[in-house]
């Protein structure tokens, strides 16, 4: 159910109705759901019922990608965070930008380690192939690409 920019588009009731069964019995196994199907110019779709939501284990953890716009599961309350029966429904209208400083943080940690890892201890550049991280990162060496695509 994909339209243009990769945005739902509606569908016919028998198909909603299949596909509504299905996520019911998902969401009753899960921990977490992440929801974020939006229709541009529109009210984001339903996609978890409050049903669904009684049916989730106490603590299980909805977020829902789609708060700006109404939400996939009508229990979300956009830019908060908020419990019913027992689950945990976030609904931050702005996700990426309250993980911006936890992200460069954590990338910048991933490259100080690798660093680390393709240097000696003074600093001269070696490449250790039997490193399964190395082998994996490693596109060219010697002149020669060592991986394509």
């Amino acid at each position: 159910a994909e339209g243009v920019g990769g945005y739902a588009r509606p569908m016919p009731q028998s198909w909603l109705d299949r596909q509504k069964a299905e996520v019911a019995k998902r969401v009753a196994q899960a921990d977490i759901v992440i929801t974020t199907a939006l229709i541009p110019g529109r009210p984001a779709p339903v996609l978890v019922s409050e049903e669904m939501v009684k049916s989730m284990k106490p603590g299980s953890v909805i977020v829902d990608l789609a708060a700006a716009a109404g939400g996939n599961c009508p229990l979300t309350q956009a830019g908060k965070t908020v419990q019913v029966h027992g689950v945990t429904l976030v609904g931050e209208t702005n996700l990426p930008a309250q993980v911006a400083a936890d992200a460069s943080a954590l990338y910048a940690r991933n490259v100080l380690d690798f660093l680390k890892l393709i240097n000696d201890k003074d600093g001269k550049l070696v490449v250790p192939m039997d490193d399964d991280i190395v082998a994996a990162c490693l596109v060219a060496q010697g002149g020669k690409i060592t991986k394509k695509g």
